[in-house]
């Protein structure tokens, strides 16, 4: 297939492009549809009667998920006190008006059993590993954890991420067109990193998995990874993931 950004044929026939990173297959929109609310398109994941959940469509930029190399949770990172501070405040007036603030759950991490923290009380925040499965799609692979026993770089007998049919739908480009990985609030394989949504990385698979774990090699041979670099800086081996903010807004 014949990628529309860099123009380079795929002779695998995947859906977003070995070469540069954008997708070749159209990233579907949610049921919900889209709406425009302060200087950014969201995809609309829920609607109750009064108020909607809503989530950027796109990326809408790379930032740290916490400044120091620590132990962390979403209630006490750095990037929850953007999101909540400046970025809030970046909205009108009258847009802030129309945003609800909302009790989060923070579940612990579903397979490592990393804490997950306190409840918190947001404005706007990231989604969990839950809800990505809850708007996007759940094969079922939360629970049945598919094995990879004869990987060379794998000791562990699961891979740490969910990787199924519906990488397509969680899927998102920055403004260049760019497939991105993109952050979640739920803590990582241990409490110095947090879950995401696979983007382009340059060795030639599609993307779009839950990294439930991540993915350095430790040094006792386990496949989890400690995340200090995609936490708080890029460097030769990390770079930082993007951002998707969701809030809920009321609506007519």
């Amino acid at each position: 297939m014949l990628c529309p950004k860099c123009k380079k044929n795929d002779s695998n026939d995947r859906e977003m492009c070995p070469y540069c990173g954008a997708p070749i297959k159209p990233i579907p929109v949610p049921a919900g549809g889209k709406i425009k609310f302060g200087k950014f398109d969201w995809y609309i994941l829920e609607k109750q009667s009064d108020r909607a959940l809503i989530l950027t469509e796109k990326v809408i930029e790379k930032r740290a998920y916490h400044g120091e190399e620590t132990e962390v949770t979403w209630e006490s990172c750095d990037l929850r006190k953007y999101l909540n501070g400046e970025f809030y405040y970046s909205f009108s007036e009258s847009d802030r008006n129309r945003i609800i603030e909302v009790t989060n759950v923070n579940a612990d991490n579903p397979w490592y059993g990393t804490n997950g923290g306190n409840p918190t009380n947001d404005k706007i925040f990231l989604l969990s590993i839950d809800e990505v499965i809850k708007y996007f799609g759940d094969s079922g692979q939360l629970e049945s954890r598919y094995m990879y026993p004869n990987c060379e770089w794998c000791k562990d007998e699961f891979l740490p991420w969910i990787d199924d049919q519906y990488n397509i739908n969680r899927r998102a480009v920055d403004d260049m067109g760019i497939v991105q990985f993109w952050r979640l609030r739920s803590p990582g394989a241990n409490s110095r990193c947090s879950a995401s949504i696979g983007g382009f990385a340059g060795d030639g698979f599609d993307h779009g998995e839950i990294n439930i774990g991540n993915a350095d090699l430790l040094a006792d041979g386990h496949f989890v990874q400690d995340g200090c670099g995609w936490l708080s800086k890029e460097d030769e081996r990390h770079t930082l993931n993007g951002v998707r903010p969701a809030l809920w807004i009321r609506i007519d």
